[in-house]
């Protein structure tokens, strides 16, 4: 395609469009599988680095609260009013009194995700 972006008409400018989003999906759907390939390596032990990057693995964790656990420990309304808002929700209930907080502690379960991080070697 020649020419600028003003001078496209609106069915050049639609095919453009249509190209560079097809091309930006392509691309993160490629981006996606090698980085779940470069985190499984890591994770097993491997290291990644390039000229200008090392790979690492940066490990995040979120407390969830497993609903039909929940629900037995503290019933259904309490289920209710704290699974359709999430885990602050719960935490707020067990501050105010209406949830025993001990027993909420016992049902925290602790979500991983790891996420790839290209460190630069300049530092």
């Amino acid at each position: 395609m020649t020419g600028r972006s003003e001078d496209l008409t609106l069915d050049e400018l639609l095919e453009r469009y249509a190209t560079l989003r097809d091309t930006l999906l392509g691309l993160e759907a490629e981006r996606d599988d090698l980085g779940a390939r470069i985190k499984a390596a890591l994770a097993a032990g491997e290291r990644a680095e390039t000229d200008l990057y090392r790979a690492e693995l940066k490990v995040s964790r979120r407390v969830e609260y497993p609903l039909d656990r929940f629900r037995d420990v503290f019933g259904d309304a309490a289920a209710l009013e704290a699974a359709t808002i999430d885990r602050k929700k719960a935490e707020a209930l067990a501050k105010a009194g209406d949830l025993d907080p001990e027993r909420l502690r016992g049902l925290a379960v602790v979500k991983e995700t790891q996420a790839l991080v290209l460190v630069p070697k300049t530092r």
